[in-house]
């Protein structure tokens, strides 16, 4: 068992840490010798690596130009209300054929209805009609703002003024978010609106029961989880709730679900989009950022996103941020998309060890995909996977259990999940801890030297290795036999939390009816390259726009 199983995910918690201690010692052990037997170099003759190394790296890294055109924009207009993205929203705002109020009337009737919800939905956030007659008039008047009428969700880590923000946490009790995080602030700058608090699991890392408000079911088949840790983000903009949503990434909890809902999200290159008023679960993996329909839809949120907000100090740098939103900004005519010239990289290990048979399947049809359209395919594998999916897991737990040990009188109030996570976290020495800390810079030059010996714009690899896991035993299937979740969930995307590389999570095929997906990762800074190659992948076939409800 690695230390990231969970032996069981549907069972009680424990009373104290104590109960939970001599098991998380056992499970850590061989992760904990594996990484005490590669110790880094003693200084004064050993590489530049203390944690801030890594944040300069990142901060001083080029921003690549996007290779790839980006696709003429194809909205449309006649769909039902709620079927309608983004893009396709302001563009029937921008023609009169509907108004942000009449949106929000149809959107209303369907998240008060449980059987679409499906436990997504925790709190309506207040203030929606008077906001949506607002933006009525901005669209009558002609001062309508980039985002204006865009009706989103948020994921119940991330803070939206007088509204309950709980962490989905039995610990956190009523509380109610005094202000905007900075990523809602900016949201509702451009015209956007909040209207609904979504469901995560526990501090963005508990079970799939959650013990305060329980499981989201997901809308492709009830009987299984949207995935995590943004699963009520998931889950809304499945069901067709919303067509916005701002999820958070630590080892996954964009993409992960966005693979098994059919939906579209990014964890931004580390910095790009501020923390700040994010519960933080590990404050060196944290990300935010947005989920929808579609990579185009993407693009033009993350423009409004992106950049430094003078309180997050791992914050991109203004210039480079700047960079980033010029190149997201940036609109093509190319109508048939090109990828002459453009070279993709695919990996032979790590990220195909443990996937199903049909998911490397949707993964070869988009590789193949790609290749007719012109790109080059070279093969090109990250350097220690094994040992940064180790390093991980040890940063991750630990850095949670120290931003909870304060409440581990109130332990028994977690659930299984966070519970196990925090007693492994206290397993780990400091030198453990700064080891895994300290390697990150090292396997960050490592990776870009891999894009670079390469040529590579984008690493394309199979999204999650399954599709969405059984409520009833936590359980997922690869190629006929039952895996537990935990371990196959996170394998393929927690190696670019902690390399800080943007990843995009994109519709890929469906396995036995249900959603899977393909992961595009870029260098740092390739954040719209990795959104743009999406785009043109959803130009050219319809798996996106596929619904749950047929």
């Amino acid at each position: 068992m690695t230390a990231t199983d969970y032996p069981d995910l549907t069972a009680t918690a424990a009373t104290t840490v104590d109960d939970l201690l001599p098991q998380a010692r056992v499970d850590m052990t061989p992760l904990l010798d594996a990484s005490r037997l590669v110790p880094l170099e003693p200084v004064p003759d050993g590489p530049p690596c203390e944690p801030a190394h890594s944040v300069a790296l990142l901060a001083s890294s080029p921003v690549p130009q996007p290779p790839i055109p980006a696709p003429a924009d194809a909205v449309s207009v006649d769909a039902p209300l709620h079927e309608l993205g983004v893009r396709d929203l302001l563009a029937a705002y921008a023609s009169g054929s509907t108004t942000p109020s009449a949106v929000l009337a149809a959107l209303r009737s369907r998240w008060t209805d449980p059987a679409l919800a499906g436990g997504a939905v925790l709190a309506v956030v207040d203030g929606a009609d008077d906001a949506a007659a607002e933006s009525d008039r901005r669209w009558t008047d002609g001062t309508a703002r980039p985002l204006e009428g865009i009706f989103f969700a948020v994921k119940d880590i991330i803070d939206v003024a007088g509204a309950p923000v709980t962490a989905g946490s039995r610990t956190t009790g009523d509380r109610v978010a005094a202000a905007d995080s900075t990523a809602v602030a900016r949201l509702r700058a451009a015209g956007a609106i909040p209207v609904l608090i979504t469901a995560t699991t526990e501090f963005a890392c508990g079970a799939p029961h959650n013990a305060r408000y329980g499981p989201v079911t997901n809308p492709w088949d009830r009987s299984r989880w949207t995935g995590g840790s943004s699963t009520g983000s998931a889950g809304a903009l499945a069901a067709r709730l919303v067509p916005l949503a701002l999820g958070t990434d630590t080892g996954g909890s964009i993409r992960v679900p966005s693979a098994l809902c059919n939906l579209t999200g990014i964890k931004p290159t580390y910095g790009l989009v501020p923390r700040t008023g994010v519960a933080s679960l590990s404050w060196t993996l944290d990300h935010i950022g947005p989920m929808a329909r579609s990579a185009a839809d993407l693009r033009i949120v993350l423009d409004v996103l992106a950049g430094p907000d003078g309180l997050d100090p791992a914050a991109a740098p203004a210039p480079v941020a700047r960079e980033v939103q010029d190149a997201l900004a940036a609109t093509g005519p190319a109508d048939v998309p090109s990828l002459a010239g453009v070279r993709i990289g695919i990996p032979t290990a790590w990220f195909t060890d443990l996937c199903d048979a049909g998911v490397l399947g949707a993964w070869d049809a988009v590789v193949e995909t790609f290749r007719d359209l012109g790109a080059d395919v070279v093969a090109v594998d990250i350097p220690d996977a094994q040992r940064i999916h180790d390093d991980v897991t040890i940063v991750m737990t630990s850095e949670l259990a120290s931003n909870q040990e304060g409440s581990l009188a109130k332990f028994a109030d977690y659930d299984i999940g966070t519970q196990i996570r925090i007693a492994r976290g206290l397993v780990p020495s400091a030198v453990d801890y700064l080891r895994a800390v300290r390697r990150r810079t090292l396997a960050q030059r490592a990776a870009i030297d891999a894009f670079d010996a390469a040529g590579i714009d984008v690493l394309v690899t199979p999204g999650i290795g399954a599709t969405a896991a059984r409520l009833s035993d936590v359980t997922v299937e690869i190629d006929g036999v039952r895996h537990p979740m935990q371990p196959i969930v996170g394998r393929n995307t927690s190696l670019f939390d902690y390399l800080g590389f943007p990843a995009v999570m994109a519709p890929a095929g469906f396995v036995d009816g249900l959603p899977v997906g393909v992961q595009l990762v870029g260098r740092p800074w390739a954040d719209d390259t990795c959104l743009r190659l999406a785009h043109v992948l959803q130009t050219v076939t319809d798996i996106h726009t596929r619904r749950a409800d047929g």
